[in-house]
């Protein structure tokens, strides 16, 4: 298939799935419909995102996708925006009625048989008789269990086996094998009808612990979608006032913020002076000055001003929509290391039925103990259990996403997440990342006095930067306009990627950039070139201006602070046992002079925007694991070629797409949390599998060999997959999470 060809994403939710074993199906399903390119399932969100192709002939339509999905055994809908993934697990249970209702039946009648069970263990005088037992298991196994038996059907139906077959044919076998036993008057030799119901019981319970644990692993998104107001108040035309849906704004519209409201948009103050409180989008933890011509973000808490504030987007689709979408689509990924969990998921059941076949066989053929073979080949079938690998990568990603999104960390996908934790390498641009990227001209070197004044000299270099939208150019025209200099028309502008500018001005044609353009053209001396070294040692960036073809009129210095946190950032990546590598485009001599202030030895200077990409190419080619951090527009290409990049305080819609982690705001300590978090995230996944997979490693052979009773197993099996939730909702209590 062409790889050019336009593909988009369709969300689906989905219903029915109970193991990992189910979500691989829906998954295989789907993949296999034509003109599907991917599909990834999720069983901790219960969402589908198939990648199909766009315009073309056999493109499925909605209603195919659906229709397979329900072929299967499982249910699907369309997901719309509205119905987001915090608030669908926080209220799976408590709107379910019917599964409240079961689990309400299973406790009633369970918990006399089970105390039945404590008292024989205790050695106590209670005893139920068998018919009061088969009076209890009966609803237990036909009502609270109706639900076991309804996904089995429909998984075998589908040709495929999930948990709700090894539940049903354990419980069932438990049950049927008891019934008949009281029936034809052979109870005094033991029923099995307490380890049936305490099965069914303790796995609606477990499912129902998590469910809760899944809607509590969706907090943090859940508060960044309770920062979305659902009303703005407009200025009409005649000047009043008006509260209108959200959705309704539209790009240009006035919006007023009141003390202590939400702003409702992203937007630019027209109008007022207030402290914004911007921590659940940014992770900034003080209130930010924001006054006329500010922009501002929705969603943000307004302080004590009254704020005007022009809308830069339309209702519901600023920064924070893009944040939330951004964070859903991560919790949705599927990291590279559950390709093994599905691997195992696809031919678990079929396996342990054979396991417990065996098992049978063996305790009865060969050891002539039917009792035994029983009860070991029921426990195989309850103890097994596929719901906590589903359930072991996917709750960490959401409670790792979540929490970075919290603190102004934006993962874009897992794969982002496990490549992070490999990192050795970690390559800074310079301006913007570790310096403030604001840079002010701090000094004026005339060369010929007698030709050239500093006014002179800075009104030619800020009239021939009028064409340009670099950086320094726009600090050179500050100081032109701060000096109240007059600027001259500028004509022939040619932008030199990488080197500077070609203009004239006042019928001058001039050239001005880094000394590689002077260099071009044989306009370097040893006497401005000494002059130039000088003014770089210092830490500053040189611009020289020259006349074409010479000479050079002057060099203009100008410095770009290095943020408060950059030093402290990268001493923090030093301790962790990461490399970090200076990469610029500034004079070698400038960017030493920064490299030596923040502790950074590896220093690549006088590098050209096109050339970073290699630069980064040529670290990972040396074995290294590199983490490129830039902003995320002018250093697209090298955020690509990294194995993670992470754009920096920039939030832009380049940002987002092309990194991997984005960061909200400037601080470059924040980059250490970010790595801390992804880090923390990746071990608890692998804490998860290890743990999912040596209960099962454990757990199956421990009932095969008789040492587990039904009860027991069903009890560990529903614990399992508990346990591996409340495991990633640790996560919150790491050194990471707290910062």
């Amino acid at each position: 298939m062409d790889t050019e060809t336009p593909v988009r994403t369709v969300e689906l939710e989905i219903s029915g799935m109970t193991c990992a074993a189910c979500s691989a199906r829906v998954e295989r399903v789907l993949g296999k419909r034509p003109g599907v390119r991917t599909a990834r399932v999720n069983l901790a969100t219960e969402r589908a995102h198939v990648d199909v192709v766009d315009g073309a002939g056999d493109a499925p339509r909605l209603d195919d996708l659906i229709a397979a999905v329900r072929k299967a055994g499982f249910d699907a809908s369309e997901h719309r925006p509205e119905h987001d993934t915090a608030a669908a697990l926080d209220t799976d249970w408590r709107a379910d009625r019917r599964g409240l209702l079961d689990l309400a039946v299973g406790v009633v009648f369970t918990t006399p048989l089970l105390a039945e069970m404590i008292a024989m263990w205790a050695g106590l005088p209670f005893h139920l008789s068998p018919w009061v037992a088969l009076a209890l298991a009966t609803p237990v196994q036909v009502v609270a269990g109706s639900r076991f038996y309804v996904g089995a059907w429909k998984s075998l139906k589908a040709g495929a086996g999930n948990m709700d077959v090894l539940v049903a044919l354990g419980t069932s076998a438990a049950y049927l094998f008891s019934l008949w036993r009281v029936l034809t008057g052979q109870a005094d030799q033991g029923l099995y009808f307490e380890a049936a119901a305490v099965v069914i019981t303790l796995v609606l319970v477990g499912k129902w612990l998590e469910a809760r644990a899944k809607g509590s692993a969706a907090a943090a998104i859940r508060a960044l979608m309770t920062l979305r107001p659902a009303v703005a108040r407009v200025e009409r035309a005649d000047g009043s006032t008006a509260e209108v849906p959200l959705r309704s704004v539209a790009v240009g519209t006035v919006v007023l913020v009141r003390p202590g409201e939400r702003v409702p948009v992203d937007g630019t103050i027209v109008d007022g002076d207030s402290q914004l409180d911007e921590s659940l989008i940014t992770g900034e933890s003080l209130p930010v000055a924001r006054g006329p011509g500010d922009a501002v973000i929705g969603g943000a808490i307004n302080g004590e001003g009254l704020l005007r504030v022009r809308a830069t987007s339309a209702g519901g689709e600023g920064l924070l929509t893009r944040v939330i979408r951004l964070v859903e689509e991560a919790q949705a990924s599927k990291a590279p290391v559950q390709r093994l969990v599905d691997r195992v998921a696809a031919v678990f059941v079929p396996v342990i039925v054979a396991i417990a076949l065996v098992t049978f066989g063996v305790w009865w053929g060969l050891l002539g103990d039917s009792e035994t073979a029983f009860v070991a080949a029921v426990s195989v079938l309850v103890i097994a259990c596929p719901c906590a690998l589903g359930l072991a990568t996917p709750t960490a990603i959401m409670v790792g996403t979540g929490l970075a999104a919290r603190r102004g960390v934006l993962i874009k996908d897992a794969a982002a997440l496990e490549g992070t934790h490999r990192v050795d390498t970690v390559v800074f641009d310079k301006t913007g990342t570790l310096t403030e990227g604001r840079p002010a001209l701090a000094e004026i070197a005339v060369l010929d006095p007698a030709r050239e004044d500093e006014d002179r000299l800075l009104a030619l270099a800020a009239g021939a930067q009028q064409g340009s939208e670099h950086v320094l150019g726009r600090a050179i025209l500050e100081a032109a306009d701060a000096r109240g200099v007059a600027l001259s028309p500028v004509q022939g502008f040619q932008a030199l990627p990488g080197r500077g500018l070609a203009a004239t001005v006042d019928g001058r044609p001039l050239l001005i950039g880094s000394r590689r353009l002077m260099e071009e053209h044989d306009l370097v001396d040893a006497h401005t070139d000494d002059r130039a070294r000088a003014l770089a040692g210092a830490g500053r960036t040189v611009v020289w201006v020259a006349a074409e073809g010479g000479p050079v009129l002057g060099l203009l210095a100008l410095s770009d602070p290095v943020k408060a946190g950059a030093a402290d950032a990268v001493a923090a990546l030093k301790d962790r046992g990461l490399t970090p590598v200076l990469l610029t485009g500034d004079s070698r001599a400038a960017a030493g002079a920064v490299a030596a202030r923040l502790g950074i030895d590896d220093v690549r200077a006088e590098v050209l925007p096109a050339d970073k990409a290699e630069v980064v190419r040529t670290l990972r080619a040396e074995g290294r694991v590199v983490a490129m951090v830039g902003d995320g527009i002018n250093d697209a290409p090298a955020l690509a070629a990294a194995d993670v990049g992470i754009a920096m305080g920039s939030g832009t819609d380049v940002a987002m797409e092309t990194a991997g982690l984005t960061l909200m705001r400037g601080d470059p300590r924040l980059l250490v949390t970010a790595l801390a978090l992804s880090r923390a995230t990746y071990d608890r996944i692998r804490i998860n599998l290890v743990w999912a997979f040596a209960y099962n490693v454990a757990a199956v052979p421990a009932a095969a060999l008789g040492y587990l009773s039904p009860a027991i197993a069903g009890a560990a099996m529903a614990f399992s997959s508990v346990s591996v939730v409340t495991s990633s909702l640790l996560l919150r209590r790491s050194k990471a999470a707290r910062g």
